[in-house]
């Protein structure tokens, strides 16, 4: 089968699915501006990667297979599937929007726009450390990606509903308030969602990544759980949280076979202290719904201006680990013989000498994230509400610093 038929198939679904959906729907249809400004930044976001990844030599294509049409490198089959999603997604929204149906209470309550946060750092480690594109990189994003994060989110909706009718953001992109009649159902779809992706893995794998796999589960169930209650034990809270983040990216190195180094040990260490530090500060913006319904936070325990000041510090010292750790994922990563020096792999990958080091650029992203809560470095529980804002702009550095990121990832492969 040719990649040109891979993309019909797509788009016939797709529109099918689509045309289903609006005829079966007697409110307004999605606006025709917004769903073009959307396709068109998917293709353009589509071609840029693309060439990036494939000058890269990430990836190639059977050249019997392609139309031989391309846009620079990148074959004009791959703009298929962003235009799928462009057509498909908002039928599938506005299908659901302004209804308190079950699917609906679902797709708010996992936090899509967060899947990526989990799913990002499994591929990204996964790869790094020689895993190939396979089953198992497939399963495992896809896992990481939707599962993984209802079963989080879902989970603590379901446990956190006292405090969550009382706070005025959740009931959107932040979180679902899950009315109690679909408690139960919630999280039987949320953990039933899990098993099948969990199965795969296991059989994938081995006692390492079972180890991991373990550790990552029982974080996401004991944070919100009646019994464990991580979230109500001040600074075990954050660590948790944060686990839920990390223990992706750990998992991805574990699936794939590989030691960690000094450096890949740094580098995790590191992103461990941006999981806490965001935690930390995106439990102040609750401190008055999480006291109003008897629940215990570090924001609660220490205060709004204490806990902003402690993420500002956990927001530097990450920076400066990722910084000292060189951020070579060749070295850092792959193998599981004696390390690269971390001198050495950055000399490396910043063309011996001749540029900025990865370690130090990579370092430098966490910089927005502190300042963004030293906004608030003189907040009080009065006005810890505040804080909100600079929550809705952290959500936005996420993206951001995710696309430098990756395109920092592709530079050192280009430069090896």
């Amino acid at each position: 089968m040719t990649y040109l038929a891979l993309d019909l198939a797509f788009l016939a679904a797709a529109g099918g699915i689509a045309v289903v959906l609006a005829a079966s729907r007697k409110a307004r249809r999605p606006a025709t501006m917004p769903l073009l400004a959307a396709a068109a930044a998917l293709l353009v976001l589509t071609a840029v990667f693309d060439n990036l990844m494939i000058a890269a030599g990430l990836f190639s294509y059977a050249p019997e297979s392609l139309t031989g049409t391309a846009v620079g490198l990148a074959p004009v089959e791959d703009f298929g599937y962003p235009l799928a999603a462009a057509v498909l997604v908002p039928a599938l929204w506005t299908r659901l929007r302004g209804r308190e149906g079950f699917l609906r209470a679902l797709l708010v309550s996992s936090r899509p726009v967060s899947w990526v946060n989990t799913a990002y750092p499994f591929a990204a480690a996964y790869l790094l450390a020689g895993g190939g594109v396979d089953w198992r990189l497939a399963v495992g994003t896809l896992f990481f990606l939707v599962p993984y994060n209802l079963a989080m989110y879902g989970t603590n909706d379901v446990f956190d509903y006292a405090s969550d009718v009382l706070n005025p953001r959740k009931g959107g992109a932040e979180g679902a308030v899950l009315p109690p009649p679909l408690h139960r159902p919630a999280l039987w779809a949320a953990w039933g969602g899990c098993v099948p992706f969990v199965a795969l893995l296991v059989l994938g794998g081995g006692p390492a990544s079972w180890a991991v796999l373990a550790v990552s589960l029982f974080a996401v169930a004991a944070y919100s759980v009646p019994g464990l209650r991580f979230k109500e034990r001040a600074v075990l809270d954050s660590a948790t949280s944060s686990t839920h983040f990390v223990s992706p990216a750990v998992y991805g190195l574990a699936l794939a076979g590989t030691g960690l180094t000094p450096a890949a040990v740094a580098i995790l260490g590191a992103f461990f202290l941006w999981g806490m530090a965001s935690h930390a500060f995106g439990a102040v913006q609750d401190i008055g719904p999480d006291r109003e319904a008897g629940i215990g936070s570090v924001a609660t325990l220490v205060g709004a201006r204490a806990t902003v000041r402690s993420a500002v510090l956990g927001y530097l010292a990450a920076g400066a680990l990722v910084a000292a750790s060189g951020f070579m994922p060749g070295a850092a990563f792959m193998g599981t013989g004696e390390p690269m020096p971390v001198g050495a792999s950055t000399a490396a990958a910043a063309g011996a000498g001749t540029g900025p080091a990865p370690g130090l650029l990579a370092g430098l992203l966490a910089l927005p994230y502190a300042v963004n809560a030293a906004v608030f470095w003189g907040v009080t529980d009065d006005d810890a509400a505040r804080t909100r804002a600079g929550w809705r702009r952290f959500l936005w550095l996420n993206y951001a610093t995710g696309f430098a990121v990756t395109l920092l990832l592709i530079w050192i492969w280009m430069e090896q």
